[in-house]
C-alpha cells in the first residue's frame, strides 16, 4: 500500500493524490485503504515515512563499506546528488512543500533531515580521526553539503534545464574538496 502510495504522489503529487487513486492501484476498495489509513494525510505521512526508510537504509549501506571515509562520503555524496531525473526527487520537494502545512509530514521529513545529516557528520568524524581530511565543523559541513544538494535537486527538477548534471557535479566536487579542505582531484586521485 506504501509503494502504491509512494507511486501516486509521484505521478499526481500530493495536493491531487486521492485514496481513490492508491485503492484503484492497488485493486482494492477504498474502505480497504482506510481501514489502514484513517485519513489521505496519515496515508501520505506513512508514504514518505517508507521512501525515508528506504533511503536511509541504501545511505547506510554506502557508508558501512570496508573503505575510506572519503570513498564512503563520496558514494553518499554522489548517490543523493541530483542527476537531472526528476522522479525521486520531484517526491521530496512534494514532501517539503507539503510539509509546510502538514504536522506529521513535518516529523517525518525532519527526522529523515536529522539522520542523514547524522550519519555524514559521523563520516566526516571518522575521516578527520584517520587523518583523511581535515574538517573543523563536520556538522556545518554537513547541512552545507545537503542545502548544495538538496537546492541543485530543485533547480534541476523544477526548472529543468538551468543547471547541466554536468555542471552540478562539477560544483558539488569543488564544494566537498573545499569543505575537507583537499584540493578537487583528490576526490578522483584515488578512484573514489
Amino acid at each position: 500500500m506504501l509503494r502504491a502510495a509512494v507511486g501516486q504522489i509521484e505521478a499526481r503529487g500530493v495536493a491531487a493524490v486521492r485514496i481513490a487513486d492508491v485503492a484503484a492501484e492497488l485493486g482494492v476498495s477504498n474502505a480497504l485503504v482506510l481501514y489502514h489509513f484513517s485519513t489521505k494525510e496519515q496515508l501520505v505521512s506513512a508514504a514518505f515515512a517508507y521512501a525515508a526508510e528506504d533511503d536511509l537504509a541504501r545511505l547506510r549501506r554506502l557508508l558501512s563499506r570496508r573503505t575510506t571515509a572519503l570513498r564512503r562520503l563520496r558514494s553518499a555524496v554522489r548517490w543523493y546528488a541530483p542527476t537531472g531525473q526528476a522522479k525521486g526527487w520531484r517526491l521530496w520537494i512534494e514532501g517539503w512543500a507539503a510539509a509546510l502545512r502538514e504536522p506529521a509530514l513535518r516529523e517525518v521529513a525532519r527526522d529523515l533531515d536529522r539522520q542523514w545529516k547524522a550519519a555524514i557528520t559521523e563520516v566526516l568524524a571518522e575521516g578527520i580521526a584517520a587523518g583523511e581530511f581535515r574538517c573543523p565543523d563536520p556538522a556545518g559541513t554537513a547541512l552545507r553539503l545537503t542545502a548544495l544538494l538538496d537546492g541543485l535537486a530543485v533547480q534541476m527538477t523544477a526548472y529543468e534545464g538551468t543547471v547541466s548534471r554536468a555542471r552540478a557535479r562539477e560544483w558539488v566536487d569543488e564544494a566537498l574538496a573545499r569543505e575537507l579542505g583537499l584540493e578537487r582531484s583528490a576526490l578522483t586521485a584515488s578512484r573514489i
